[in-house]
């Protein structure tokens, strides 16, 4: 039975021919060569968190004071990562979390359609992101097999969010993902001192360029009115979400709902009463505001506060043991954002697939020492803080 731990035993194989691999393993040389490659105004994008960036950095750095205990004498041999997810079954419990820019993160300027075939190599299910350099559809088309999800930034126009809604579930996306704190964005100050914000030049924004309603409100042809365009998209970017939409986001779509930002438990306990098919814990990576608490710290008390309804969660997840901890702490489903753009910077969907691919395998491998065969076995093992 294959693993994705066999993932190194190709690597040592290749070695053995004398290639090695071509992309690290490892994030901090990842990281390392990514910045070498991406463009100065793309990398301060991908880089850049709110404020100081001390959330940001916390987000990454609280993992290290949560530890787990392995279990000896347990045989895993044959370990299991699937997990059941808006009424899937899903080989991992990894999935890509969506980034505003994946588009210009290869030189292309595809990269939506690069992690989309990523996502199609590994298995590993894409959540589309709203800004996109393609067409929601056409990245949909190349998952292939790999569900995929779709998140929304809500426009104000509501049209317009009934269309691009309505248009991800005719496109065979599997839930909706609902961004609940991107309305204004914070304050960013690498891209402020370059004064860069790649959506009011024009990118990631096809899916709204391609959408009917969008294009009558505009009233004439995008590629001759580009300015006007994009003043359109900026006046109908997104809206403050309350309780009450969620009874209109029922009315849109058929479509599984996760609400993207939630950290507190008595938020996690109304939404779940309310309805939503999951919760995605989540402070945007730290940038939309500084100075909150790192979002695995966090996860344990939106997990109790939620009962039954599954919690997705991202922010500051750099490895495989990152993977595993956040299972261990609750989450069902974990997403991997800045490493696998990193990826794409260095080889497209080839990069991409790498770097989910040694993600994947840390977590496996972490589970065959340690003990854990199963998904169920790492949360009953638990994680503490150290």
């Amino acid at each position: 039975m294959p693993h994705y731990g066999d993932y190194q035993n190709q690597i040592y194989g290749a070695g053995l021919q004398g290639v090695q691999p071509r992309l690290p393993v490892d994030f901090a040389t990842l990281v390392e060569r990514a910045t070498a490659a991406m463009p100065p105004q793309v990398l301060t994008y991908v880089q850049g968190g709110c404020g100081d960036e001390w959330t940001q950095d916390e987000n990454a750095r609280a993992f290290r004071h949560w530890g787990m205990i392995p279990r000896m004498m347990v045989d895993t041999r044959a370990r299991d990562l699937s997990i059941e997810l808006f009424g899937l079954t899903l080989p991992s419990p990894v999935f890509m979390a969506p980034i505003g820019v994946t588009g210009l993160c290869t030189q292309d300027g595809h990269g939506d359609l690069a992690a989309a075939r990523a996502s199609a190599m590994t298995g590993v299910p894409l959540t589309a992101s709203t800004l996109s350099n393609d067409p929601l559809e056409d990245v949909k088309a190349q998952c292939g097999d790999t569900p995929a999800f779709f998140q929304l930034y809500t426009p104000r126009d509501g049209a317009l969010a009934e269309s691009l809604i309505g248009r991800a579930e005719a496109a065979g996306y599997k839930a909706l993902v609902v961004t609940l704190d991107t309305w204004v964005t914070g304050w960013r100050p690498r891209d402020l001192n370059v004064a860069n914000f790649p959506q009011l030049r024009g990118a990631v924004l096809q899916n709204y360029f391609t959408d009917p309603v969008f294009r009558k409100l505009l009233g004439k042809p995008v590629a001759e009115n580009l300015r006007e365009a994009i003043g359109l998209w900026g006046a109908n970017f997104a809206r403050p979400i309350t309780w009450d939409d969620i009874a209109w986001f029922r009315s849109a779509t058929k479509l599984p709902i996760a609400l993207k930002g939630i950290c507190h438990p008595d938020d996690a306990r109304r939404a779940a009463d309310l309805g939503a098919d999951a919760i995605y814990c989540s402070n945007h990576g730290g940038r939309q505001a500084n100075g909150g608490i790192a979002a695995i710290d966090l996860l344990p008390g939106v997990v109790a506060a939620a009962g039954s309804t599954p919690v997705l969660f991202d922010s500051g997840v750099r490895s495989g043991s990152d993977v595993v901890k956040a299972l261990a702490l609750g989450a069902r489903a974990v997403g991997v954002g800045r490493p696998y753009a990193y990826g794409l910077a260095l080889d497209g969907d080839a990069g991409c697939a790498h770097v989910l691919k040694c993600i994947l395998a840390e977590a496996d491998l972490l589970m065959a020492v340690n003990g854990w065969p199963t998904v169920a076995a790492v949360r009953e093992a638990g994680a503490q803080r150290v």
